[in-house]
């Protein structure tokens, strides 16, 4: 049974190099001191429409925004009621892609997948075979596009452009680890939902889910008998209609943190910010290909995590603890079954170039490289 371990108040401050949560500004932490008020005020209209305007213009998207408080994997289960009457296929190649497909399983839906060895990328031709060969109507097709646990960054685009062709077979898409630090044009490439969480690239405390959803997705929710309650794509947008407020009550401090921090990402802009994110990425994978290797399939490199294999043999529990305890900065083990085949930098939110050097430089350090 586990112990009570009690909080303290004296915890020494570890700079975030993990795949989330990641860095958040000083100011969008302040921002959260404020007075509370009520969920249906006007006050609250003010601040919900504002986010979710803004997550729009940012996102340059004319599809519907919805932002709950949850983690963003609330809509996998939420895209999944809303959207599958009986078959969906979802292609798995690490974690949080066969995480994806194990909660469709227990919703009692029938699932397919299509199965990769982890650090292999999702390919577009083999998404269309599987929709042409089989017998089977596949209400959903649902891909990750930025596979943390693996560092592989799927080509969702040319997925998409795939399942844009197959009437009345919608495209769900995690975005958990990537949005707002890698950019997709949402609506050039028939994506019906697309979800995320705050604590990501987009560098705000966790505890908000953000969903893009379509109006064919919209749509296809009013033909069903059942949807899901707390994510429902009506219940939300319907009600964001009337009243410009959540159905329930939501985390007001962190959506008054998530104003502040939109705000920021707004005036960088989101190309602006995608190359940001690329150039971090490109310096992590020069730094590991010369000390070691990439783990992910060439070419399918993520832009937010980089998963790097451990061809040096170093002991990457132990390379991590001491790294945390002499320089105050936190990376990740490789995940599961990869922890000391692989180590994972999250180069994503608010960090830059030199922020990860200042990570690289303490590794070399600590690993004698």
């Amino acid at each position: 049974m586990t112990e009570k371990r009690e909080y303290r108040d004296d915890y020494t401050d570890k700079k975030l190099y993990i795949p989330g949560p990641t860095e958040v500004r000083e100011d969008v932490i302040d921002a959260m001191a404020q007075p509370m008020f009520g969920h249906r005020m006007d006050r609250m209209t003010d601040l919900y429409t504002t986010i979710v305007e803004d997550t729009k213009e940012f996102l340059g998207t004319e599809n519907d925004v919805i932002i709950l408080t949850g983690s963003g994997t609330e809509f996998w289960e939420a895209s999944t009621l809303n959207l599958v009457d009986e078959n969906i296929l979802v292609a798995t190649c690490g974690s949080f892609s066969e995480r994806h497909a194990n909660v469709a399983e227990r919703l009692g839906k029938n699932v397919d997948t299509i199965d990769y060895e982890w650090g292999n990328a999702v390919k577009p031709e083999d998404i269309r075979e599987a929709l042409e060969t089989s017998d089977k109507h596949y209400d959903v097709v649902a891909v990750v596009k930025n596979e943390s646990s693996t560092g592989v960054r799927n080509p969702i685009e040319e997925i998409g452009d795939v399942v844009d062709e197959y009437e009345d077979t919608y495209f769900v898409v995690d975005a958990v680890s990537s949005l707002g630090g890698d950019y997709i044009d949402i609506d050039a490439h028939g994506i019906d939902v697309l979800f995320a969480s705050s604590q990501k690239a987009f560098a705000m405390p966790p505890g908000l889910a953000i969903c893009v959803v379509s109006d064919e997705a919209y749509e296809r929710e009013l033909e069903k008998d059942e949807a899901s309650w707390y994510g429902g794509f009506q219940r939300c947008l319907d009600y964001y209609d009337r009243k410009g407020q959540t159905h329930s009550t939501p985390a007001i401090p962190i959506m008054l943190a998530y104003r502040k921090q939109m705000k920021h990402m707004l005036e960088e802009g989101h190309e602006a910010r995608d190359e940001r994110h690329r150039e971090m990425a490109e310096y992590t994978r020069e730094w590991a290909r010369e000390h070691f290797a990439m783990f992910p399939e060439e070419g399918y490199e993520s832009q937010t995590v980089s998963c790097i294999e451990n061809t040096q043999g170093i002991d990457v529990a132990e390379t991590v603890a001491e790294v945390n305890e002499k320089y105050d900065l936190a990376f990740s083990s490789g995940y599961g079954d990869l922890s000391e085949e692989s180590f994972r930098i999250g180069h994503m939110g608010e960090h830059d170039v030199e922020s990860i050097k200042e990570l690289t430089d303490a590794i070399e350090d600590v690993a004698d490289l």
